[in-house]
């Protein structure tokens, strides 16, 4: 393959997972009446991508796995190798779907897997499955590598994703993607009106791995991404539609199906918390809240305010890769585009300087935490020296005392992690881009504050 191929292949991996860009949106009108309902169908029934691997495929990619796993699914029902290949992949069932279908993935009646928006944003906590909770649990780079291989095995012709994925990362840890990188190589590739560019060339990218926001955020915001540089509206949903098939008549064809997308965004509610709440503990914990955190992340209750803070990115102090990855220039490129309708009612902010403090209503449940997904739980959060350097989460545990994901903590990376699967199971903060530093404002809250707020961020 020569590399044009490949990076024509590149090209519509990036598509196949535009991460961040693909799931916010951006631009200057408010769409016109959509329907929740229509939007979800949309989303979960609907194929906006070329299909990336067939039933045949995924019900035969447990034979690529390690020697050990291989075995105990060789004894295995095939209905309990199906569970352990969403186990593995971070997959789970769409909500009160009698056929059990997997929420991240449109299968059509030919068997045929397309990725949709839930493989980054429909998780689970405790069992309990949400769409729109970031999927802390999704293995992109471990499933893209084990359904390669399987097609090898069974003779299948490879598509573009197979082989571009090999030259390009897509997530160094389980749970998180590449995404701004994804975003940036995307938008390089279009004119202003969205057509394609013959001559294909590629931006300087700096590769850093990204945690997925909750999408009942989406209705908090004016503008979008992590430094608040969009303003918000229907088309900026349908950046992932950029693969090279869909040209711009496409782009607007579906528009009218992103109409209902974006009001199954704005209709979403943050999961209440299940568990046991001091009511007492809660109550003084919102009052050191309101005088110490309410300003950047905003209030709650009958009358709540977000005030959409953006913090310089000297002060925030947390890790800047994603900051640096994403400049004024992709700023400009992406303001003038269709996508933001040609900037004609609002302006995208160029080069804002930092990242904007987010909404924490359902904040227990979308540990980790950082725009990295450096922080596995909210106690951490809290206490900032004692922030794991690596640690592993357990598949579905959730730590009710610490409140987020429930984990073991390591020195180092253990000897056995030698396959690449296996290591991306681990969140190792000392590597580029992952780090869990910063944010060090809550030392200045006494120890019995952070407990306090700690009960009262269960109540959001």
């Amino acid at each position: 393959m020569n590399v044009s191929s490949i990076r024509f292949c590149l090209i519509l991996l990036l598509a196949v997972c535009a991460g961040e860009f693909k799931l916010r949106c951006a631009g200057a009108e408010e769409p016109v009446a959509g329907d929740p309902d229509i939007g979800y169908r949309l989303l979960t029934e609907k194929a906006y991508l070329p299909p990336y691997f067939d039933q045949e495929t995924f019900d035969y990619v447990w034979r690529v796995w390690p020697k050990e796993l291989r075995a105990e699914a060789e004894a295995a029902t095939a209905e309990q190798r199906r569970q352990m290949a969403f186990s593995r992949y971070g997959l789970t069932v769409r909500p009160n779907d009698p056929e059990k279908r997997p929420l991240q993935y449109v299968v059509d009646g030919r068997g045929q897997w397309t990725l949709n928006c839930f493989a980054c944003h429909g998780g689970q906590v405790e069992g309990r499955v949400i769409p729109g909770l970031p999927n802390s649990r999704y293995a992109m780079a471990t499933f893209t590598d084990d359904i390669r291989k399987a097609k090898v095995k069974l003779g299948k012709p490879l598509v573009s994703t197979d082989y571009s994925s090999l030259v390009i990362p897509l997530g160094t840890s389980n749970g998180t993607t590449n995404a701004v990188a994804f975003g940036v190589a995307l938008m390089a590739q279009r004119d202003a009106d969205l057509n394609l560019n013959k001559q294909i060339t590629f931006p300087k990218m700096i590769h850093h791995d990204m945690d997925a926001p909750p999408w009942w955020h989406f209705k908090s915001k004016d503008y979008l991404y992590l430094d608040g540089f969009a303003p918000k509206g229907t088309r900026g949903l349908m950046q992932f539609m950029l693969v090279p098939k869909n040209g711009p008549n496409k782009f607007r064809q579906w528009e009218s199906d992103f109409q209902h997308i974006y009001a199954y965004l704005e209709s979403l509610e943050p999961p209440k918390y299940e568990g046991s709440i001091n009511d007492k503990l809660a109550a003084r914990g919102k009052l050191a809240f309101e005088n110490h955190c309410a300003s950047c992340h905003g209030s709650y209750g009958e009358t709540p305010d977000y005030p959409e803070e953006t913090i310089p990115i000297e002060e925030i102090g947390t890790d800047r890769a994603r900051h640096d990855a994403l400049t004024a220039v992709h700023h400009k490129h992406y303001g003038e585009s269709w996508f933001n309708y040609y900037s004609r009612d609002k302006q995208t902010r160029n080069g804002p300087g930092g990242y904007v403090a987010p909404p924490l209503d359902g904040v227990w449940a979308s540990a980790p935490y950082l725009h990295n997904g450096s922080v596995p739980t909210l106690w951490h959060m809290l206490y900032p020296d004692q922030r794991p350097r690596i640690w592993q989460r357990s598949e579905t545990g959730y730590d009710h005392t610490k409140m987020g994901l429930e984990i073991e903590s390591f020195k180092q990376l253990p000897a056995e992690a030698r396959r690449f699967s296996e290591k991306r199971t681990f969140f190792d903060t000392t590597q580029f881009g992952k780090s869990a530093t910063g944010h060090n404002y809550p030392d200045k809250l006494t120890e019995a504050e952070k407990q306090a707020v700690l009960e009262y961020l269960k109540t959001l």
